[in-house]
């Protein structure tokens, strides 16, 4: 036999009063930067940006950075020349963003419901990566980041750090670190 319990007046309000400042403790969620490098464990990354959007009816600004010129390669081309190839990569790279994207969210929409909607908006910068990350999450008003790692050995993380590491160590604001998914887990952007 189940017996049901009726707690007092004064119980609820305490719990209710409880939750009340545990919600205030926690800054809202409205805004969620996802940057990415387009890496299967991206994608993998990608889930979990979607899931906190759903959960907290947040937006995610999808990410991408394209590395700089190198000097050497400037000062042979050009800046003019610079400066057009950068236009047509970042074009190229956001088309490229958004057909995977739609691939993605249409392959996986059955499993973790609509996503496509979920991204109010694609930015593709040139620079490097920790710095442009921290920009745009400050400039974005972003209240979470959302970075896949790469897991990367020992030596290459000690010598070279990792982006994520970095955007950890330097950042104001909450950051959801994903490591490399399990062996078992098959998640891609989709065709290409």
């Amino acid at each position: 036999m189940i017996k049901f319990i009726r707690l007092g007046d004064d119980r609820s309000k305490a719990i209710s009063a409880e939750n009340e400042r545990r919600e205030k403790m926690i800054p809202e969620i409205k805004k969620i930067l996802y940057a990415t490098d387009l890496s299967k464990n991206s994608a993998y990354a990608f889930y979990y940006a979607v899931d906190i959007a759903q959960k907290r009816n947040a937006k995610i600004i999808l990410l991408h950075i394209i590395e700089p010129v190198s000097p050497l390669v400037r000062g042979f081309l050009g800046e003019d020349t610079i400066v057009k190839v950068q236009h047509q990569n970042i074009d190229a790279a956001t088309e490229e963003i958004r057909q995977r994207l739609k691939s993605f969210c249409k392959a996986v929409e059955d499993k973790i419901g609509p996503c496509l909607e979920l991204v109010a908006d694609i930015l593709v910068r040139v620079g490097h990566p920790v710095d442009e990350i921290l920009r745009v999450a400050e400039k974005q008003g972003c209240d979470l980041m959302v970075l896949g790692s790469h897991g990367k050995g020992f030596l290459e993380h000690t010598f070279l750090g990792s982006v994520s590491r970095m955007v950890l160590d330097r950042s104001r604001k909450p950051v959801f670190i994903i490591p490399l998914p399990s062996n078992d887990v098959d998640i891609d952007w989709g065709e290409q």
